[in-house]
């Protein structure tokens, strides 16, 4: 039977992300979007708090915590700023690989020290010529005795100017698409690997971006997550674990634009009536807040399969695309209610505006979630009602 009740713990969980994000979030979030300044002294707070790497396991020092539990935190601290959350969350996709396929070795080796002080992982794929199609890498390893050297770039990648390690995806020479793609842990210190950054960006300004450049980097062996050619394999796990998390982000957003737009409209006036007055702006609002819903619906259902064990990569990308795509629309029909004052910076319904855009982009495109979907239609889903 279907249940949409949370537990104690999780409704705890749920609330202790909500004081932390408005104590040690909201207040700043203005400073570090100005600046641009890397918010170390909030994820030191969130480290301490335990609210990072929410998904590595207790016998790794880690909280342990499923998929829900994830959502259920990132939607508060998004709620209180997309940028800084995205660079908190980033530890959990950069560890996710070491978790699904890492050795007993790995794990206490590159998971355990995540837990014990402020360190942080990187995850990346993403290259200049590539993005969302990673079959489509192009940087390379080759196996040299005990070690592989990595050849390449890559870009877009989050907390890389800081990361302690990254997880780098690169593929087997003499190798093409999906076959040959391996990963590796490799940390900061590597020689022959650069990074560069951060780059500036049209929100999550508070996020590090960075561009990183292998020449010659040599890693151990003992660093690759999982055998030769399943790096493919591992990256398409990892996202299926990690986008009901961008959908929750997505809702989180979202929920402070509805937000804002309903505290706007009870104060702001216009033909002597508030503005909530009007039946136009009401249905607005009315929309949101229902757009709201079924998007935190399609992140929790996601998380609950995953959770069970179950595969959960289409109900991920449902509400990935739904919840990014959404957020969007709300974010521009709160704008809209400020009328001109939400296209001034002074207000964070801009910021908001700015920040909502990258949800349609990272972590898979919603064309590519869309591609994702239709794909399973035309290809697995059973139709039941035949016209012909």
């Amino acid at each position: 039977m279907v249940d949409f009740r949370l537990s104690e713990e999780q409704i705890a969980l749920r609330e202790k992300a909500r004081k932390f994000a408005l104590e040690e979030v909201y207040p700043v979030a203005p400073y570090y979007d100005k600046t641009g300044e890397f918010p170390m002294e909030v994820i030191k707070k969130a480290h301490k708090e335990g609210l990072m790497n929410l998904g590595i396991p207790k016998e790794y020092g880690g909280p342990g915590y499923g998929v829900l539990e994830s959502v259920l935190v990132v939607e508060e601290m998004a709620a209180a700023c997309a940028g800084m959350t995205t660079t908190i969350y980033a530890n959990d996709l950069g560890a996710e690989p070491i978790i699904l396929m890492g050795t007993e070795e790995q794990k206490r080796r590159f998971l355990t020290p995540l837990t014990k002080e402020p360190l942080l992982i990187s995850f990346a794929t993403t290259e200049p010529g590539m993005g969302s199609d990673v079959a489509g890498i192009k940087t390379t390893c080759e196996r040299d005795g005990d070690e592989y050297v990595l050849n390449g770039s890559k870009m877009f990648i989050t907390n890389g100017n800081h990361a302690d390690f990254i997880v780098i995806f690169a593929r087997l020479k003499g190798t093409k698409r999906h076959e040959g793609l391996c990963a590796f842990v490799v940390p900061r210190d590597t020689e022959g690997m650069k990074t560069y950054g951060p780059l500036k960006k049209l929100g999550h300004r508070a996020s590090d971006t960075a561009t990183i450049v292998l020449k010659d980097a040599r890693v151990p062996a003992e660093n690759r997550i999982g055998p030769d050619g399943s790096g493919f394999m591992l990256a398409m796990m990892t996202f299926m674990h990690t986008r009901p998390a961008i959908g929750a982000m997505a809702t989180g957003l979202a929920r402070s634009a509805m937000e804002y737009a309903i505290n706007y409209a009870k104060q702001r006036e216009a033909f002597e009536k508030k503005l909530y007055e009007f039946q136009a702006i009401q249905h607005m609002i009315a929309d949101m807040y229902a757009r709201i819903e079924a998007m935190r619906l399609l992140t929790w259902k996601a998380a609950w399969l995953l959770d069970q064990g179950e595969n959960a990569w289409i109900a991920a990308s449902i509400a990935k695309l739904v919840g990014s795509e959404d957020a969007m629309k709300i974010v521009t029909d709160a704008l809209q209610i400020y009328g001109g004052r939400g296209y001034l910076e002074s207000y964070k319904i801009a910021k908001l505006f700015r920040d909502a855009k990258l949800y349609q982009i990272y972590e898979g495109t919603s064309q590519v979630q869309r591609h994702i979907i239709s794909r399973y239609l035309f290809k697995e889903y059973q139709t039941i009602m035949k016209d012909f």
